[in-house]
């Protein structure tokens, strides 16, 4: 009789563990699943705000992880080349350039355009040297920066080329840089410049530092913000769904509120 429960209890023992066993080895790989779906977004730091906020709520609404990485191409190219589901662009040439650059990086039938923004005028706290306009930029003695590259090649001569302008507000740009990153390093360490014709959302990154001077409506110079997802992506599923949540209008309104319209 003792035998016989013993047995029992040992079989049953052995049934729990197993059943136990295979729970845990479920919840393991669920787990591992989970970590493997990642989507890896790349891009530049204009922006980034807005895409690292979506990450965050499109992971608490899905469950799906969104990795972004923003700032300088040359910062994240190599690695993108290697684990890229998606990468966006500060403007359209710029998701074309790195289309031309990498050919077959990027599958074309994805590319999507989200919202634009617009062009402004980024002055110190306070406008001391009262620029209201475009044609304030051109008079003497206001020392302007000026980005040649990162989704801005050319904003500057585009608005200036419109009202006559482009010699008087050449003869201001006091330094040119590559990449927005410079731009706000010099803008932060020397007082001396007084303005940076860029985006306005550059702005909604850099409160402390700026006031906004926005052009008329009628005087605005709007850039695209592009997307796509990246031929070797692992992840097309979750990246066409994160694409699609960017779209949403709740999306949308994030990105009004860094300076998109």
């Amino acid at each position: 009789m003792n035998k016989t429960v013993f047995i029992t209890g040992f079989l049953l023992m052995t049934m729990i563990l197993l059943g136990f066993s295979e729970a845990v080895n479920w919840k393991q790989a669920q787990a591992r699943q989970n970590n493997n779906e990642v989507v890896n977004v790349y891009g530049p730091g204009g922006p980034l705000g807005p895409m690292e906020e979506l990450a965050k709520q499109f992971k608490k609404e899905t469950g799906i992880n969104v990795n972004v990485i923003g700032g300088a191409e040359a910062k994240w190219i190599d690695q993108a080349k290697q684990d890229a589901d998606i990468i966006y662009g500060g403007s359209e040439y710029m998701l074309r350039d790195i289309m031309l650059k990498y050919p077959g990086m990027i599958d074309e039938k994805t590319r999507t355009e989200l919202y634009p923004r617009a062009a402004g005028i980024l002055v110190r706290k306070g406008n001391p040297k009262n620029i209201q306009s475009l044609e304030d930029l051109a008079k003497s003695g206001v020392k302007i920066i000026d980005v040649n590259g990162a989704g801005q090649l050319g904003l500057w001569e585009d608005l200036a080329g419109r009202k006559g302008l482009i010699s008087r507000i050449d003869r201001n740009i006091a330094v040119s840089v590559k990449t927005s990153a410079e731009a706000i390093e010099l803008w932060k360490a020397n007082s001396k410049y007084d303005a940076w014709i860029t985006y306005e959302s550059w702005h909604y990154r850099l409160k402390n530092e700026t006031d906004l001077v926005q052009f008329p409506e009628e005087d605005k110079l709007y850039r695209g913000t592009p997307v796509s997802i990246t031929s070797s992506s692992d992840n097309k599923k979750e990246s066409k769904q994160f694409i699609e949540y960017l779209k949403t209008e709740s999306s949308h309104q994030v990105f009004q509120k860094w300076g998109w319209k």
